[in-house]
């Protein structure tokens, strides 16, 4: 188990990552390029061509040492690369003066398209910009990344076409990780923190651009660049100064061998650091989630001190993996210097010896410049990318994680006849047995209410009936179809089940009973409310069912709400209702009412009901007593209470007596 385990982490536990592993998720982040194939080819486009101002620039240079300022004949000592000599041609017979203002206006043309990022030392003073120390901060920036090496009008629109291609990218993969975690099994999510899937989704998904562009186009450019500049390096002094030639080919190389070996600590650094900065939106999650408990039982300066203590973990775990970057740059920089004062050292003997005019100065220089910049690029490449892959391994580990889609389906006719459960048992993953050969038949048309002790299975006994878990072994029946063998969706076409927590949103009541079915009419609507007597509140609304009840609905009182609840689940119209506790917060007059409202409501549907209140148990068409995991009486409370064997019966007179 790795060090992020002692997070908050209980799912995603082992997240070691080997060479091996990590060039699988580098090819799997590279297949989602084809979603966005033609922007992608078009940024290629463009950032290919960014490069020819940086390898323009220094001839330009040279031409103004030597043949304007002093104003030397263009000689054939040192060879200009091929796309210079219509330039050089046209140039040859003119002044110093001409020379110069010519070279001014082709300058101030590729301003206007390049801007001045295009030049080596802008383009280095641009990449030096920080970009945000915290992995909020450069999540945001890499989900509306522009990436470009220029400026101008071509710089704006490459950046323009940049956001959208990243933004289609980071928003597929964002989307997905929340419809695979909207679809998790209710057992992973009763271990998974809201918190960190919060982070997965903002923070982490958005990093996968990224890596698509330092694995394609990054690399693609800085290799071509590399070459044209030491293919013209070659041309033009390959003759006259090879050692200089060789020198700046070495820079690269030199550079990578320097940095490559750090990064295996680099990937479990920024993991770590990644599992540190989820565990501080965990933590502030839960406290503002139970933000009244804390208040009124005084917690507000203990959940303030856990809350400081994790943000101060996450921001001591960012700085780790920052020095990990930080020595990446420094031996990036050792190569560079060593290079560059070599370089001078070898171009002042040179123009000495008279072998080389001071103008080669800016054009030797010039290219020393756009290589160093490249090596110090790769000497971070590799260490950068582990921040990038730390993240999308969270993504992918949810993505491809077990949940309710991937079970194999068969399609599920409707429900007409009853619900069956043969020698039904079932245990958690760690190992406690739950429930145990339960056999049951509950027809349509019946109000069934499970009963029994705390910690008997009552709860994962109706959890089994929605499909939010699957049993151990023997059967659920609908009919005579095994629902075992068919997929969540069709399952829940069929049941609703409503918790006994009060899951409202915070939108208005008509917006939440939409959410149960989005066809149902206002009719539809205002009928289930009277049902459940919600009306008799509704109507002294300021909105009736068009008023908004606020964070998690808040403003209504328990029992409001849980009629609210209840309300929503019998406008979904489905032919099974599970309801856990729907009467624990009612006064007895609306329990009764709602007791007989769900009597009308059983008419054609199963009722199922979790109940603890024996007023509602006893007016139940049947009881399930459950102990122990066992059925231990089935019938209704007359009946079973008429029997002096009956464990319900003992029950009734312990707990209510």
């Amino acid at each position: 188990m790795s060090e992020t385990a002692r997070y908050d982490d209980r799912v995603d536990t082992d997240t070691e990552l080997s060479l091996g592993q990590t060039l699988a998720l580098v090819g799997r982040s590279l297949v989602l390029i084809s979603k966005v194939k033609s922007l992608f080819a078009c940024k290629f486009v463009f950032a290919l061509v960014a490069i020819l101002p940086p390898v323009i620039f220094p001839w330009f240079l040279k031409i103004v040492v030597d043949q304007v300022i002093l104003q030397q004949p263009f000689s054939n000592d040192v060879r200009f690369p091929p796309f210079m000599l219509p330039l050089i041609a046209a140039l040859r017979d003119s002044s110093p003066s001409d020379i110069m203002l010519s070279l001014s206006f082709l300058f101030f043309v590729l301003l206007l398209f390049f801007g001045m990022r295009a030049w080596p030392t802008e383009q280095a003073e641009r990449e030096a910009l920080p970009a945000g120390h915290d992995a909020a901060t450069q999540s945001e920036q890499a989900l509306s990344a522009g990436g470009s090496k220029t400026g101008g009008l071509w710089g704006l629109l490459e950046a323009l076409l940049t956001i959208r291609m990243t933004q289609r990218l980071a928003n597929g993969l964002r989307t997905g990780l929340m419809g695979r975690l909207f679809r998790l099994e209710m057992t992973t999510l009763d271990d998974q923190r809201i918190g960190d899937s919060v982070y997965r989704v903002m923070y982490d998904a958005p990093m996968l651009p990224e890596i698509c562009y330092k694995l394609t186009v990054a690399p693609l450019l800085l290799i071509f660049s590399a070459i044209i500049s030491v293919w013209m390096m070659q041309y033009s002094y390959g003759d006259v100064a090879p050692e200089i030639v060789w020198l700046a080919a070495a820079l690269m190389p030199m550079t990578l061998l320097l940095t490559a070996p750090l990064s295996g600590i680099a990937r479990r650094l920024n993991q770590v650091s990644r599992a540190a900065g989820a565990a501080t939106t965990n933590q502030m999650e839960e406290s503002i989630d139970n933000i009244s408990a804390v208040q009124s039982l005084g917690g507000v300066q203990i959940e303030a001190e856990k809350f400081a203590d994790k943000s101060e973990e996450s921001y001591r775990r960012y700085r780790q993996a920052f020095m990990i970057d930080l020595v990446a740059l420094a031996l990036s920089y050792v190569a560079l210097i060593v290079g560059l004062v070599t370089a001078f050292i070898l171009i002042t003997e040179r123009v000495i010896a008279d072998s080389l005019t001071p103008g080669d100065y800016a054009v030797v220089t010039g290219f020393f410049l756009i290589l160093a910049g490249n090596s110090r690029l790769v000497g971070k490449y590799w260490i950068d990318l582990q921040r990038n892959i730390a993240a999308v391994r969270r993504v992918f580990f949810f993505i491809d994680y077990t949940s309710e889609l991937d079970i194999e389906s068969v399609p599920l006719a409707p429900i007409y006849s009853r619900v069956q459960l043969q020698d039904v048992s079932f245990s958690y993953p760690d190992g406690r047995p739950v429930l145990n050969e339960i056999n049951l038949d509950l027809p349509l048309g019946e109000l069934v209410a499970i009963v029994g002790p705390t910690g008997a299975g009552k709860t994962t006994l109706a959890y089994l009936l929605p499909g939010y878990l699957r049993p151990a072994s023997g059967r659920v029946k609908f009919d005579d179809q095994d629902i075992g063998d068919a997929g969540v969706d069709d399952i829940r076409k069929q049941v609703t089940y409503v918790f006994q927590e009060h899951m409202l949103l915070s939108t208005s009541i008509r917006e939440n009973l939409l959410l149960a079915n989005p066809s149902a009419t206002t009719i539809e609507i205002l009928d289930a409310c009277q049902v459940v007597g919600a009306m008799e509140f509704i109507k002294r609304l300021p909105d009736g069912i068009d008023t908004v009840i606020g964070k998690g609905g808040d403003t209504l009182s328990v029992g409001q709400k849980q009629r609210l609840s209840i309300a929503r689940g019998i406008v979904r119209q489905t032919p099974i209702l599970v309801l856990d506790e729907p009467t624990a917060a009612l006064d007895p007059k609306t329990e009764n009412d709602l007791v007989d409202a769900l009597h009308r409501t059983a008419e054609g549907r199963l009722v199922v009901i979790i109940a603890h209140r024996l007023s509602t148990i006893r007016e139940a068409d049947r009881i399930v007593f459950l102990e122990e995991g066992q059925v231990r009486d089935v019938g209704n409370h007359e009946s079973l209470m008429a029997d002096p064997q009956s464990r319900y019966k003992h029950f009734v007179d312990l707990q209510f007596a």
